[in-house]
């Protein structure tokens, strides 16, 4: 007869059996979070790092990085976090160029520069790390209290002078906003250098009397000036023309549009309008012919009946010591201008500018202002906000790096608060990078002096996949880091035939690019673009470049820098170099990069190739790039293109 089983031996045997389920559980719940096959959840704010797609990622390159490594092959939802020091360094969201290799004990003025702004940006990027995947919410109290703008602004002269001559439109304009100014124009004076006219040596100083009213965007780039919305620039004393004029315009990132020139003759009657009114009133000019009728004319009209038309002619809307009152509408077709109670101008709208990017209104020149006031103005937070300019959806994530070679690798300069410029490149050319095998593009950004800028950075890193971080404090002078780390992408992360090089203001039309790189054999090292021969650089003037930078008289041989391509063999050169601490590094990265290839060239011959089509100034027809393009002008030259025409949008 079989005895039973101890008490014991009974709980012993089921705590077993529970601890074997359980582990089962687990193993089972481990893999399916693993499996390449199931969608990683995208990372929520808040879920820290115990996201499952969570991956260590470091600054102090510290393990060996295989060439041509990759990252795992499933969505790209890397973390930054702030795992132990012994864990590779993995490529994908930052880039993998040794930054240590800085030294700022060499010499250059440049080389120290790059070296502090190296070791800063460790320091921040080791801040950003502590987020572990998370950035904290704004509370919805204080986002809101955030969100608000005044409904009018009024000040009186004092109050805007202390203010710089500028006011702060928070949340910009809306349909029907109006900023009315009342000044005084200041009397003639002699000026040398006017710039408006040519004074030839031995001439008299001309006699000027101007002023600039501008309504202006954010500074998008440092050195820089701001975006200008709508330039209007009355010029009493006349410029080059000689007649008192209106001359309106646009600017972005320092390059001006058409300007519209009102000079006292009416817009013609085939012209277009705006809202229904003509571009320039007409106004008595000195050079007029008032008797425009002999006597003859006259009785003959009389004796036909036909009377004579009577007009009303109006003077110059501005007068040297005389107040005026200006009132500025924004219209639904483009802006329009009062004076003292008559329309005078109105200014289209432009492509690539809406009412709430006008966030600032500046007057400068001679003029007394005595006061301004801004009314009907929305009160909705600003659309610069990264929140309104990103759209968080799986369409627009980066596609996993393919295994093996590719093409074309695109490196895109960007600034870390270039959310809306972005954006736009993915929506249009990016996209058809994206769905090609053999075509990878990323962004390249550094760090920026704003903690809150870098925490939506990240935010954005991770969840499109598209942007290579690159961590030095980002500066104009030190563009030419991030070249250098799109060379080291292209040849140690996805093994690209040729790379190419562009900023993210501009538009390329891919399919032009490659069919231009078809036509050079197949192993010839190359350089293409549009080409500089023989410059030389400015000694004086804002770009000034000093003996000490550059001592040589003339500039090598270089591609504009929005847009070029280079082969992977002198990509790979440039790397080397760098790690090697014998890369000479100039302010100017096109100007680098040409110094770079003319180096090379004394070794191993390289094919230069010029096109026009590489556009430097903006945008022609048949364009391979097209630079300056706002995002609008990014939307609008993907849908002509979709249509099949390679036309520009050149109005802003």
């Amino acid at each position: 007869m079989r005895r039973p089983p101890a008490a014991g031996a009974t709980c012993r045997r089921f705590a077993i059996r529970g601890f074997v389920a359980v582990f089962l559980v687990y193993v089972l719940a481990a893999l399916a979070l693993e499996s390449p096959l199931l969608v990683v959840p995208t990372p929520v704010p808040g879920a820290g790092a115990a996201t499952a797609a969570s991956r260590p990622l470091h600054l102090d390159g510290s393990g060996e990085r295989g060439r041509g490594a990759r990252p795992l092959k499933r969505p790209h939802r890397e973390t930054l976090s702030a795992a132990g020091r012994s864990s590779r360094r993995l490529p994908g969201i930052v880039s993998g160029l040794d930054l240590r290799r800085l030294n700022a004990t060499r010499s250059g003025s440049l080389r120290k520069v790059a070296a502090e702004a190296a070791a800063a940006g460790a320091r921040v990027f080791s801040e950003l790390q502590t987020l572990a995947g998370t950035v904290t919410e704004l509370d919805a109290t204080g986002e809101e209290e955030r969100s608000r703008c005044p409904h009018s602004i009024v000040l009186t002269g004092d109050e805007f002078r202390v203010k710089g001559r500028t006011v702060e439109l928070p949340c910009g304009l809306t349909l029907g906003s109006y900023i009315t100014v009342a000044a005084t124009p200041r009397a003639a004076h002699a000026d040398r250098d006017p710039k408006i006219t040519l004074v030839r040596e031995g001439d008299e100083p001309i006699m000027v009397s101007q002023f600039m009213m501008e309504l202006q965007g954010l500074k998008t780039v440092d050195g820089e000036d701001p975006p200008r919305i709508l330039h209007f620039n009355p010029r009493l004393r006349g410029d080059w023309s000689g007649k008192p004029v209106i001359e309106q315009n646009t600017c972005y990132r320092m390059q001006w549009g058409t300007s519209l020139r009102c000079e006292g003759w009416r817009s013609r009657a085939d012209e277009e309008t705006v809202d229904g009114m003509v571009k320039c009133e007409k106004w008595i000019r000195d050079d007029e012919e008032r008797s425009e009728q002999s006597k003859t004319s006259w009785w003959l009209n009389r004796l036909i009946g036909r009377t004579k038309k009577v007009s009303v002619d109006w003077p110059y809307p501005f007068v040297e010591d005389r107040m005026f009152v200006l009132t500025l509408t924004a219209g639904l077709e483009g802006y329009h201008v009062n004076v003292d109670g008559r329309h005078v101008t109105s200014f289209p709208y432009r492509t690539g500018f809406v009412l709430d990017d006008a966030t600032g209104l500046s007057l400068n020149g001679d003029l007394d202002v005595q006061s301004v006031f801004a009314g009907t103005l929305p009160t909705a937070h600003p659309s610069f906000s990264p929140q309104k300019h990103l759209e968080m959806l799986p369409i627009w994530q980066a596609p996993p790096l393919p295994d093996e070679p590719i093409e074309i690798f695109i490196g895109i300069l960007s600034a870390g608060n270039h959310f809306a410029e972005r954006m736009a490149v993915r929506k249009t050319w990016m996209s058809a990078a994206q769905k090609s095998s053999n075509v990878v593009a990323r962004f390249f950004v550094a760090l920026n002096g704003r903690k809150e800028v870098n925490a939506e950075l990240k935010k954005e890193a991770e969840f499109f996949g598209d942007i290579v971080i690159v961590p030095f404090m980002d500066s104009y002078d030190l563009v030419v880091l991030k070249t250098v780390a799109i060379c080291e992408y292209g040849v140690r992360v996805v093994s690209a035939r040729y790379i190419m090089k562009c900023d993210d203001d501009n538009f390329v039309r891919l399919e032009s690019v490659k069919d231009e790189l078809k036509k050079i054999p197949r192993g010839k090292s190359l350089y293409v673009g549009n080409m500089n021969y023989h410059h030389k650089p400015l000694r004086t003037g804002k770009w000034a470049v000093t003996y000490e930078e550059w001592p040589e008289e003339d500039y090598p041989t270089y591609a504009n820098g929005p847009g070029y391509v280079i082969s992977s063999d002198i990509a790979a050169s440039i790397v080397s170099e760098f790690t090697a601490h014998k890369l000479r590094l100039f302010k100017m990265e096109d100007v680098s990069m040409g110094m770079w290839v003319e180096r090379f060239n004394n070794t191993r011959h390289v094919q230069y190739v010029h096109s026009i089509k590489f556009c430097q100034f903006g945008c022609i027809d048949d364009y391979y790039t097209a630079h300056y393009q706002s995002p609008r002008q990014m939307l609008c030259l993907w849908d002509k293109l979709q249509s099949g025409k390679a036309q520009c949008c050149n109005m802003r």
